[in-house]
């Protein structure tokens, strides 16, 4: 069971209402007012708005600073963290950013492989998989460590999150995956908005 964090979104779950959310992709400059756009065009219809983590393994604006700008704008922002370019420092400095600006709403994935983008040369880190960042960041949460094992003063309140896709291969698979993200401590699941229905009852 999640703690109570500050974040909107998961009192909204809580409460027993269908939460919406809807992805936005940052640009591919330092023109910080097309997020700001895309915010504008969805905020009336969506609980909270996910911005994503260079997508597609393509060099985007940051998520960080894009969640920074939709918070600033009052929105609910939901910041997406991958571990494909991230070693486990830079993604517990990154989540201390966000929590110092109040971004509580954290997904938490393995990202697209960069083979699939514009710089296909590029290493991917993996330091951890999408599972050990929930662990990771629920610790730095409810026992103020870093993965190190050091403590740290102020926690960051994280509602943390995860993607799952139940009809990706292996199908027969499926299940396993999402319960070891509940066993690590992630308190929603986030879905695509179209499912292969004909898959599930296959």
């Amino acid at each position: 069971m999640s703690v109570t964090t500050p974040s909107k979104l998961q009192k909204m779950i809580a409460s027993g209402n269908f939460a919406v959310t809807s992805e936005v992709g940052p640009p591919r400059s330092a023109d910080g007012a097309v997020i700001e756009r895309k915010g504008n065009l969805i905020k009336d219809y969506v609980d909270a708005i996910n911005v994503t983590d260079n997508q597609t393994s393509v060099c985007r604006v940051c998520s960080l600073a894009c969640c920074i700008r939709l918070k600033l704008m009052g929105l609910e922002p939901c910041l997406q963290m991958v571990t494909r370019d991230r070693n486990r420092i830079a993604l517990q400095s990154d989540i201390l950013g966000a929590a110092s600006f109040g971004i509580d709403n954290i997904l938490c994935l393995t990202g697209d492989h960069q083979s699939f983008g514009n710089h296909p040369q590029a290493k991917g880190v993996h330091d951890l998989d999408a599972i050990n960042l929930i662990k990771m960041y629920k610790d730095m949460r409810d026992e103020k460590k870093f993965k190190c094992g050091e403590e740290m003063t102020v926690a960051p309140p994280l509602y943390i999150g995860c993607a799952e896709n139940p009809f990706s291969d292996p199908f027969a698979c499926r299940a396993l995956r999402p319960r070891t993200k509940v066993k690590e401590g992630h308190a929603f699941r986030q879905t695509h908005c179209i499912h292969n229905y004909p898959k599930y009852t296959q």
